[in-house]
């Protein structure tokens, strides 16, 4: 249970989180939608990236996507245990 919380706790920090412009500038959007798939199955937040990063870059929507679909079935997966039963 205090696990649990914890880990909704982090998560709604995790989309309250600003970047700075140097973030923005050095952002691997891949890696950024990656991470809010994985490990806790977050939905996509390039939205508030977009908005917090417009005045110095332009966020890449389709390279966040990228990483967020990747993370998510990684985080699906891990959470179905679909993986542990596979006939090798």
């Amino acid at each position: 249970m205090r696990s649990s919380a914890l880990l909704l706790v982090l998560a709604l920090l995790a989309g309250c989180a600003t970047m700075t412009e140097s973030e923005c500038r050095g952002a691997d959007w891949y890696q950024l939608g990656y991470r809010d798939a994985d490990p806790y199955g977050l939905r996509p937040q390039f939205y508030l990236y977009e908005q917090q990063c417009k005045a110095w870059v332009q966020a890449s929507e389709a390279d966040y996507m990228r990483g967020w679909v990747d993370g998510y079935r990684e985080f699906n997966t891990r959470m179905t245990g679909s993986e542990c039963c596979a006939p090798n």
